[in-house]
């Protein structure tokens, strides 16, 4: 079972390794959880998943390995858990239910009537999608079994939800699935994808206590030596140019979120706006962006060039308005788009384009391709699977 466990998790495209494997097999062999489901998945899960992304993958793996009632034509005793039988049999049935079960056969004969009703229920479907109980009839909740009921603890089939909360356990109730690459970006989904482009340094006033210095020095000199040290903090400094107006209109709450999870992230971070290519000013507040302009030149001249800068906007617009003086829509530029482009790859050797835009929809715009061509094909969707990737380039 445990060796499915891991092929299958391999096939879901989990990425885990044998040796991770072998170290949870270790760490049941020195028993160092209660030999229960909820323990082993959690001690599981700690062992084989390194990336929030693969939770939900992880969950309906474990669901279906595990519980055993997802994919398979019938159940049999050794599908469902011991842990679960237990549970029901000491804790949770009456003395009448369990005469009532040993009149059965024992757990192995219920075992096998709910495998035979299950694929009568296939079978002869009353077509309104319900489950049917014990003799045919819909279940009121007293069968053994069945979905729907106020049995306890009982064993869930067929049930989108819990109605009445006393399910032994609902793996597929997967509280993760937010995280998945292929789902819609969030605050802290972002946070989660940004966490990638640290560099962690000890700067400033020694103010956390350094447990080992002080140990060492305490052993060396006889007495107490408390040594302190600066708190840990994430060097990496960032500028960040976001497009916007126009076609970026509707990609306002995604860059409202990547600017909020920004700012968590990164203490040391600066950000300015410019409209469909970066030109010869920028500006801080969009309400005063015609009051209010900063010299694209100062604004290059002032951080250093160890900066990590990322562009976000949807690079749609006509060609000309990166290619050839005054190709701007708002004013007259004397120098094209790309020489300021140009300019800033130059002085930064991390930079990176974060576009909004679904990536399969990029060929059909010919500035999206010029622009990716300006930053060195670092052109990457404001994905999470994206981001992933962006920061793994920034981080090079």
């Amino acid at each position: 079972m445990f060796m499915r466990f891991f092929t299958e998790l391999r096939e879901a495209k989990v990425p885990v390794t044998l040796k991770e494997y072998l170290m949870l097999m270790e760490a049941l062999d020195k028993v160092v959880i209660e030999r229960n489901v909820d323990d082993f998945y959690y001690l599981s899960r700690s062992a084989l998943v390194k990336d929030e992304k693969n939770l939900d993958k992880f969950d309906q793996v474990f669901s279906h390995v595990f519980k055993g009632l997802e994919k398979v034509d019938g159940i049999g005793v050794a599908d469902i858990p011991a842990e679960w039988l237990k549970r029901i049999s000491d804790k949770f049935l009456t003395d009448e239910e369990k005469a009532q079960i040993e009149a059965m056969g024992g757990f192995d004969k219920l075992m096998e009537a709910l495998a035979e009703q299950m694929r009568k229920q296939r079978e002869e479907g009353d077509g309104d999608g319900e489950g049917k109980g014990q003799n045919g009839q819909k279940g009121d909740g007293s069968s053994p079994f069945g979905a729907n009921g106020y049995h306890p603890e009982g064993i869930r089939i067929g049930q989108d939800k819990g109605r009445h909360g006393k399910a032994v356990k609902v793996w597929d109730k997967r509280e993760y699935k937010n995280l998945d690459d292929s789902v819609e970006l969030g605050t802290r989904n972002i946070k989660v994808a940004l966490r990638r482009l640290r560099k962690w340094v000890r700067e400033g006033a020694a103010e956390e206590l350094d447990m080992n210095a002080t140990i060492k020095g305490t052993a060396e000199k006889g007495y107490l030596d408390i040594n302190m040290r600066p708190e840990r903090r994430n060097k990496i400094s960032v500028l960040i140019f976001f497009d916007i107006g126009g076609s970026m209109d509707s990609h306002i709450r995604i860059c409202e979120e990547l600017f909020s999870a920004a700012r968590s992230e990164f203490k040391n971070m600066e950000f300015y706006y410019f409209h469909n290519c970066l030109y010869e000013s920028v500006w801080k507040d969009n309400r005063r962006r015609h009051a209010e302009k900063l010299n694209t030149w100062d604004v290059l001249h002032k951080f250093s060039s160890d900066y990590k800068v990322i562009f976000v906007g949807d690079a749609t617009m006509s060609p000309y308005e990166i290619t050839y003086p005054g190709g701007s829509v708002e004013h007259w530029n004397e120098e094209a788009g790309a020489i300021w482009m140009d300019r800033v790859a130059n002085i930064y050797e991390s930079m990176i384009w974060l576009n909004p835009t679904a990536e399969r929809h990029w060929d059909y715009t010919p500035s999206i391709e010029v622009m990716k061509q300006l930053v060195g094909d670092r052109m990457f969707p404001l994905t999470i699977e994206g981001l992933d990737k962006a920061m793994r380039e920034l981080a090079r």
